[in-house]
């Protein structure tokens, strides 16, 4: 059984140093525990994701060049997550305006840094699907 992320569900990379709240804009109608329902559609930086602190991946080319500065010590840099496809994960059977719906088990992935972006707490619990 998987539980649907909602408004306010936190979310993590695999290479942030801070979590950050989802914020759910593709659709108002699909709610649990009051909140909207997140689709797929939610993934845009900034928007619907904010930074995930500092980035420690090396695979990020800012963090790479601040590392290589410091002579191999390994210097975070902030995050500017670029989402690379859509969410993975998602309840195809259940769609919020036309998009399937996030659950606590939905992955996104980051080209820049090519971190796992994961949703930690969906930010409800009593709608099970």
């Amino acid at each position: 059984m998987a539980v649907f992320a909602v408004a306010g569900a936190t979310c993590r990379c695999s290479f942030g140093t801070a979590p950050c709240v989802l914020q759910v804009t593709s659709q108002t109608v699909c709610l649990a525990s009051g909140k909207p329902v997140a689709t797929v559609k939610d993934m845009q930086p900034g928007v619907n994701l904010a930074a995930f602190g500092m980035c420690t991946s090396l695979t990020n080319p800012a963090v790479a060049a601040a590392t290589a500065a410091a002579l191999g010590v390994l210097t975070p840099q902030p995050c500017t997550m670029v989402p690379a496809g859509v969410w993975s994960g998602a309840k195809l059977t259940v769609m919020a305006a036309g998009a399937p719906c996030l659950t606590g088990e939905s992955t996104l992935l980051c080209s820049l840094g090519l971190g796992t972006i994961q949703i930690v707490e969906t930010g409800q619990s009593n709608m099970i699907i």
